[in-house]
């Protein structure tokens, strides 16, 4: 928890402005002089749908259904999932603010699914080899919603027993109807990954001594099926599970390198993994290394896991699959369902702070998990109310360009980063993350528009626009967002998200 000094030096500071800044001295920001970094995708910020919304299955139990402990087992952590109504009207709305984005239907029910090619009703059971049902029917609402909300489909497919030749080789006895459904209703798939975490299955999945070699000659496969299936979808991979948990990452084989160096070799039109900086706390106890403690959330160390993992996957593909985009297919506070306060304020800045630093350092698209989850997805699967982490999203995807300026090195407590303003020739954005009790200003030239984003509560799912409470309207739709125009000196209050547009920073790289 957060002190309660540290709060109600918050409280105050929201409330005074003068001592908010409490005699700190300004950063001096020259917006027009900031350095052209690197440009990262349009549809740069993201999400996951796992496939258990489509078909039923199963999710991460609640933290209050664990009694705030962690769970026996993997199952014992996990309760039944009915399938999502994407045609909800609130979900769209809420989804369409953070559009354009890629949308991956997959998770671990991807592996397992048997693929109803006809329009009678769904299967009760999943035939032998497969564990889910997807009916034509789901599928095509799934598509639907993505081509509403103005997202390109990501998915992958099922490689469990039952599309497994006597060789154990995969056969594409699902993908080959799915994908001839798809192209027969008028869609398409952006990209695809040949199936979900493959050091990571949950047998009997896969047969039991499945090698990196058995891994490249399925990739070969489904390559070559792709390539007459669908010619125009990417191909990504390896899309490998990593941990940012101290001793772990060298226990977790095979490793990405393994995989792109499998024979036959794979080629992967796009280099996906994904990541996740600890264990949530329904697989470890929150005070153990596996997993972290709310008062760490602001530590450097652990804020700093992802660009570590990102530094090592761009070396590898340089080496293995040079000038391809790089993906974080999935990622979130924690692996086990998120953070036990994921949904809260205080994740804004784990969550903010992650994109920022991945994009300035050569990430192309991070896919957060989930759009939809009682616990890691930015909006409420129950309610479909957003959580925290919803609005700095939001802000995110109007203010923050593609091309990525250098705001200098950051400093602990306080993590600058600069992109292009979007839609403004020659205006910048600022992200300032404050992550300390006391204030600090930064001072920059000309107009400006302050976004500035606190809360009541740290660990609380109210967030304040300047000082004004963000909520849904009962029409569905979002609230205007309005900034606070100013010049000079700003001030940031204390555990604050500022977002500060500077349209007339005149920035040569940004004028393009």
């Amino acid at each position: 928890m957060i002190s309660a000094t540290g709060a109600l030096a918050w409280a105050i500071a929201a409330h005074n402005p003068a001592i908010a800044n409490g005699g700190q001295p300004a950063r001096i920001v020259d917006a027009k002089s900031l350095p052209f970094v690197r440009q990262t995708d349009e549809r740069f910020q993201s999400y996951q749908i796992g496939f258990s919304h489509l078909t039923g299955g199963e999710t991460w139990k609640s933290f209050d259904k664990l009694g705030g402990q962690p769970a026996k087992s993997v199952s014992d952590a996990r309760e039944a999932r009915a399938a999502t109504d994407l045609t909800n009207r609130r979900l769209r709305n809420l989804t369409s603010a953070l559009a354009p984005f890629y949308l991956r239907y997959s998770g671990t029910t991807a592996n397992n699914v048997y693929f109803q090619d006809n329009d009678l009703p769904k299967l009760e059971q999943a035939p032998k080899g497969f564990k889910v049902v997807l009916t034509r029917k789901r599928w095509k609402e799934a598509l639907d919603f993505a081509a509403a909300v103005n997202a390109k489909v990501v998915t992958s497919f099922t490689i469990s027993t039952g599309v497994r030749d006597a060789n154990h080789d995969w056969t594409p006895a699902m993908a080959a109807p799915w994908m001839a459904y798809t192209r027969s209703i008028g869609r398409s798939l952006y990209a695809a990954e040949l199936y979900n975490e493959p050091n990571a299955p949950e047998y009997p999945e896969l047969p039991k001594g499945y090698s990196v070699d058995q891994f490249g000659r399925d990739f070969a496969a489904f390559s070559t099926f792709m390539g007459k299936a669908a010619p125009t979808t990417r191909l990504a991979g390896p899309g490998n599970a990593m941990l940012g948990i101290p001793g772990v990452e060298s226990i977790m084989k095979p490793t990405p390198e393994d995989y792109a160096q499998a024979q036959p070799r794979p080629k992967f039109g796009i280099f996906s993994y994904h990541f996740y900086p600890v264990l949530s706390q329904r697989c470890a106890p929150a005070n153990s290394p596996q997993s972290i403690t709310a008062d760490k959330a602001f530590d450097p160390e652990f804020l700093a896991r992802p660009e570590r993992q990102l530094l090592k996957i761009r070396t590898l593909r340089d080496k293995y699959a040079p000038g391809a985009p790089i993906w974080l297919t999935e990622t979130g506070g924690a692996a086990c369902g998120g953070l036990q306060w994921q949904p809260t304020f205080l994740d804004m800045f784990r969550y903010l702070d992650t994109g920022a630093r991945l994009a300035k350092n050569g990430l192309d698209a991070i896919f957060t998990h989930a759009l939809i989850s009682g616990n890691n997805g930015v909006i409420d699967e129950k309610t479909f109310d957003p959580n925290a982490s919803y609005w700095g999203a939001v802000l995110w995807r109007r203010l923050m360009g593609t091309r990525i300026l250098d705001a200098g090195p950051t400093e602990e407590g306080l993590h600058t980063y600069a992109h292009c303003l979007r839609g403004s020739r020659g205006g910048v954005a600022l992200l300032a993350l404050n992550m300390k009790d006391r204030a600090y200003a930064v001072a920059v030239k000309g107009q400006a528009q302050v976004y500035a984003l606190t809360g009541p509560e740290l660990q609380g799912k109210t967030v304040l626009l300047n000082g004004k409470e963000l909520a849904v309207g009962k029409d569905d739709r979002l609230p205007a967002m309005k900034p606070k125009a100013t010049s000079g000196k700003i001030d940031l209050a204390p555990f604050s998200v500022n977002f500060i547009a500077l349209p007339q920073a005149n920035n040569p790289a940004c004028r393009r």
